[in-house]
């Protein structure tokens, strides 16, 4: 398969949601819609069933049925990353095996929740390997807030060494800037190998600043997801003041999008908004938005067109 991930990808992974119906259906028509839309703003891969795509709502049929749809849209235009977390190795392996057989082009694996001291770490993600086999490129995700699980710069630089398979890692620690330039560092020291990083902290919340520490790009979602294809756009062309000034100009939309509990309900109505989905609906159990949060919301939208257009 020519379009296996590998430790070059850069740019914008867009972290896709789930769009349902208002019953709570699959809607594939507005998911050829929503690859359209990212594909159109630039976005340079696709990850598909993580956190925010709201994988643990769906059954392991929708699951396939939707990987098969997304892929079949993107037609090998860009990578795509589908999440294989699981509670065990059985189903992890059962699912990686399945989407790669589809034309994935690698999974995204956490730590599971239950994990406590290094070495339990370290070991989990050796079996990882044996599950997953040669065959499978993967991305080690480092997202503390939603696993519980603390990688520190040395476990996560133990897991590199032992992963051959292991081609990026997903950076969502936060604080994380030190610890992304410390591991950048020892790659590029020749300490442990170079994969690919890219960047997950709430919609980009500190991209600007990842990129400068060495961040090959972001894997990450947010309702206007040009303004992270044009920031790393602006810093790999080395106008670092530009790139600052277009994350300013969204940052205020991007922060409320963040909010713990209500954010993804507040993308998937912006992104129905602009046409991409039929509906913003989050499947059952999921937060609705107040009419203040509405009036918050496109307050915010009309201010950040405004900066927009004060930067053309």
């Amino acid at each position: 398969m020519s379009n296996l991930l590998n430790p070059t990808a850069k740019g914008v992974f867009l972290i896709a949601v789930t769009p349902f119906t208002e019953s709570g259906e699959l809607d594939l028509a507005s998911t050829d819609r929503m690859v359209d839309f990212y594909l159109e703003r630039g976005a340079t891969g696709l990850t598909i069933l993580g956190i925010l795509g709201e994988a643990t709502k769906l059954t392991a049929d929708e699951s396939r049925t939707f990987v098969k749809r997304v892929l079949a849209r993107v037609a090998d235009r860009v990578p795509v990353v589908v999440g294989a977390s699981a509670a065990g190795f059985a189903p992890m392996r059962e699912l990686a095996a399945s989407v790669m057989e589809m034309g994935a082009s690698g999974v995204m694996v956490a730590p599971a929740p239950t994990l406590r001291t290094d070495d339990q770490i370290v070991a989990y993600f050796d079996m990882v390997n044996e599950t997953l086999g040669d065959g499978c490129p993967w991305v080690l995700q480092d997202h503390p807030v939603s696993t519980g699980v603390q990688m520190s710069t040395p476990v996560v630089l133990r897991i590199l060494r032992n992963s051959p398979s292991c081609v990026m890692l997903k950076h969502e620690d936060s604080p994380g800037l030190a610890k992304l330039s410390a591991i950048r560092a020892a790659s590029d020291k020749g300490d442990v190998k170079r994969v690919s990083i890219l960047t997950g902290n709430g919609g980009g919340l500190f991209l600007p600043e990842e990129l400068t520490r060495g961040a090959d790009g972001a894997m990450t979602g947010f309702a206007y997801p040009e303004m992270m294809v044009d920031v790393c756009e602006a810093h790999a062309c080395g106008d670092i003041e530009r790139a600052h000034d277009l994350f300013d100009a969204y940052l205020p939309l991007a922060r409320y999008e963040q909010q713990s509990g209500i954010g993804l309900a507040v993308r998937k109505h912006l992104m129905a908004q602009r046409g991409v989905i039929a509906s913003a609906a989050l499947r059952k159990p999921g937060p609705k938005l107040s009419a203040a949060d509405l009036a918050d919301i496109e307050r915010l939208v009309r201010r950040q067109t405004k900066r927009l257009g004060e930067l053309q």
